[in-house]
């Protein structure tokens, strides 16, 4: 049992520090509320510079999963101007429904003063960057690879055999190709910018696209590109990756609406005899089921205008948040024996609050800036230094709840609360089964993420976020199955007199009175649960 002490206080955090932490979590929180929307099917670039990558010059502009048009235009004007979209929009009805194409919209680069001065005024072209925009498994055509080459430029060496133009990037197409997609933009005479002609690519082929801004001529060093391409599925402006998420928050609503009134039905028909519990338990189906309604929604309206509407994301993300501390801490209270074993949590009522409070700010603080942060994924570190807080309070919820439940069978068996021994016997197996699921999922994600680099797997991706909804929704299931509502909650209820408890099982009221002293007399002698008696005098 000490072991176990030594556990539970290495997760507490002195209640002396919950000023400074609600100070700390306000700040962060209010930070990461003036994180701008971001248009997630819209990838926006901001004076973004280029990178040196071998003898080229790089920036990538955006990757997404995207689906094969479900019909096609004439393949002549797979590009296309303003004008002819607009021609295209007349004839169509909506003009583009079931179509997926990437959009070059505002795009311009801007090359330094001292490169524009070195340019001669009369000449009409002095400056070239190219749009690749290619499918993953086409990447070995980018550069001179086929060749025997590393270059991504193309050298006088290798153009002398007319295998691509000197200052362009070398691209091998199959006969009769039109992919990867290479689009030209030229700076003119003296020009300080240059504007990339707006057009749609349409794509024709299901699979991960990548789109890359490279330019070969050193003196363009320096050059910076503003503008942005949206990248648009046939049925609407949801990634490839996120696309079925959609229809499984719908299916998750459902399924915590049906679970709800089930519930409800229970608790109208047995309300004279409802405990505590029962109310808590009330209040996470709620949250689940606002929550996964909420992130329905989100996902709808994203899909149908492009943008992530910033009232609907913040709400989802709160009720995300809220639902997980909540959920979190109804296996905590219910492992401590909240209702059954003590009337209330004593003295430690206040750690585990604090607990609860601390976890929400850092659950909140990833889901803001994962759903609210750039379209492009924030950096490694960034990432770590936001996930790993959440990692280690989640494994402090687990320390905490496993001791709590060791410590509540043990009092159970003491007492020979058989009827409640066995419901906690059956929460603790299905419990330990969900830690087991997560540890084995979180081995696969850990691998699908290792082998997966460039996201060529993007249609089972949304597989990973799925598991973990469906895993919450079956410990709450579990929950709800072993404390229902009943005409007789008194049975698992708390009470005051072992002796409840013995009569479960048919022994005298005499003998349960006995048996509950010589409990009692065991618990002083061997300092059984010293901790939990210091709790059970506070209450």
């Amino acid at each position: 049992m000490d072991h176990n002490r030594i556990r539970l206080r290495s997760c507490s955090i002195d209640p002396l520090d919950l000023k400074l932490i609600i100070k700390l979590g306000f700040c962060f929180l209010i930070f990461f509320f003036f994180v701008s929307v971001v248009e997630s099917s819209i990838h926006e670039y901001n004076n973004e510079p280029f990178t040196p990558q071998l003898n080229s010059f790089f920036f990538h502009g955006g990757s997404e999963g995207l689906y094969a048009s479900k019909f096609l235009g004439d393949r002549t004007t797979t590009l296309t101007t303003p004008d002819d979209q607009q021609q295209q929009q007349e004839q169509q009805n909506p003009p583009i429904n079931g179509k997926s194409f990437v959009r070059f919209e505002s795009v311009t680069f801007r090359r330094t003063k001292e490169a524009t001065e070195r340019q001669n005024p009369m000449q009409q072209k002095t400056g070239l960057i190219e749009a690749i925009l290619f499918e993953v498994k086409d990447r070995d055509r980018i550069g001179g690879s086929f060749v025997g080459s590393d270059a991504l430029c193309c050298t006088p060496e290798l153009a002398k055999n007319g295998n691509c133009k000197v200052g362009e990037v070398i691209i091998h197409r199959q006969e009769n190709g039109e992919w990867p997609k290479r689009i030209q933009t030229f700076f003119e005479g003296k020009e300080e910018e240059a504007k990339m002609t707006p057009l749609s690519v349409e794509v024709d082929s299901t699979g991960m696209y990548y789109l890359y801004f490279m330019y070969c001529d050193p003196q363009l060093k320096g050059t910076v590109i503003n503008g942005r391409t949206v990248w648009r599925n046939p049925d609407g402006y949801l990634p490839g990756k996120m696309g079925p998420l959609m229809t499984f928050y719908g299916f998750m609503s459902l399924a915590y609406l049906v679970l709800g009134l089930l519930w409800f039905l229970q608790f109208v028909r047995f309300w004279k005899d409802i405990l505590q519990l029962h109310y808590y338990i009330t209040i996470v189906i709620a949250l689940g089921m606002c929550e996964m309604a909420f992130w329905y929604f989100e996902y709808a309206n994203f899909n149908s205008t492009g943008a992530r509407p910033m009232g609907i994301t913040m709400w989802a993300v709160t009720f995300s948040a809220v639902k997980k501390t909540v959920s979190r801490l109804l296996l905590l209270v219910v492992s401590m024996g909240f209702g059954v074993v003590k009337p209330t949590l004593g003295g430690i009522t206040s750690k585990v609050l604090l607990l609860g409070l601390v976890y929400f700010l850092a659950s909140e603080a990833l889901e803001l800036v994962e759903n609210l942060g750039n379209i492009n994924d924030f950096s490694g570190k960034a990432k770590l230094f936001l996930v790993l807080p959440v990692a280690l309070l989640d494994a402090c919820f687990i320390l905490w709840i496993f001791s709590s439940l060791s410590k509540t069978l043990e009092k159970l068996q003491m007492r020979r609360s058989m009827a409640k021994l066995e419901l906690y016997r059956k929460f603790t197996n299905s419990l330990a089964v969900s830690v087991l699921l997560s540890v084995a999922w979180i081995g696969y994600e850990l691998y699908f993420n290792a082998t997966d680099p460039l996201s060529e797997l993007w249609r089972r991706a949304w597989i990973i976020p799925a598991f973990w909804s469906v895993l919450a929704y079956l410990l709450l299931l579990v929950i709800c199955v072993l404390w229902a509502p009943s005409q007789n909650p008194t049975r698992y209820a708390y009470s005051e007199e072992t002796g409840d408890d013995l009569e479960e099982e048919g022994i005298s009221l005499t003998g349960s009175v006995d048996t509950a002293a010589k409990t009692e007399r065991k618990e002083l002698v061997f300092g059984i649960g010293g901790e939990d008696l210091e709790e059970d005098k506070r209450e």
